[in-house]
């Protein structure tokens, strides 16, 4: 697995998001693209802005996050004069969501809702209790799904 690529409007408020999820900054920066994580941005290098289509002159700030020690990686990244947009919901079509697997979702939800994170619902029981699931909001919109999946349940 690579990384996921998430499109933030304030790097450090998204940055204090995902820590409460359990990531760290991994690297301050996105070196193959030229954005750092310093107050000031910095323009995406040609090469990079054409192959993300990107309009020239393109300025941002950015890290990479990581889930403990491995994955899955977070590329955030803000970037300046970008028109705000609605992320996609679960109505949508492509990409609408990512999903964190835990062992307890009950008190890594509480846990969560303590900390000033929002939730679509409660954690809720799936099909046949074959997995608990919890969806949170991050400061932009974008929904980040927590499981809890007991795979005793499941009759494939």
């Amino acid at each position: 697995m690579g990384h996921i690529n998430i499109n933030v409007s304030d790097l450090d408020a998204s940055i204090k998001f995902y820590e409460k999820l359990g990531f760290g900054v991994y690297i301050p920066s996105i070196p193959y693209i030229g954005l750092t994580a310093e107050t000031k941005s910095n323009s995406i290098d040609e090469g990079s802005r054409t192959a993300l289509g990107l309009p020239q002159e393109t300025l941002g700030r950015a890290c990479i996050m990581q889930l403990d020690n491995g994955y899955p990686k977070l590329d955030l990244t803000q970037l300046n004069d970008m028109p705000p947009s609605t992320p996609l919901n679960n109505t949508n079509l492509g990409l609408v969501r990512m999903c964190l697997a835990t062992v307890n979702l009950e008190a890594d939800y509480n846990k969560l809702t303590n900390l000033g994170v929002d939730f679509i619902s409660p954690p809720m029981t799936g099909k046949d209790g074959m997995a608990e699931i919890a969806v949170c909001i991050d400061p932009d919109g974008t929904l980040i799904e927590l499981i809890q999946v007991h795979f005793d349940k499941w009759r494939v």
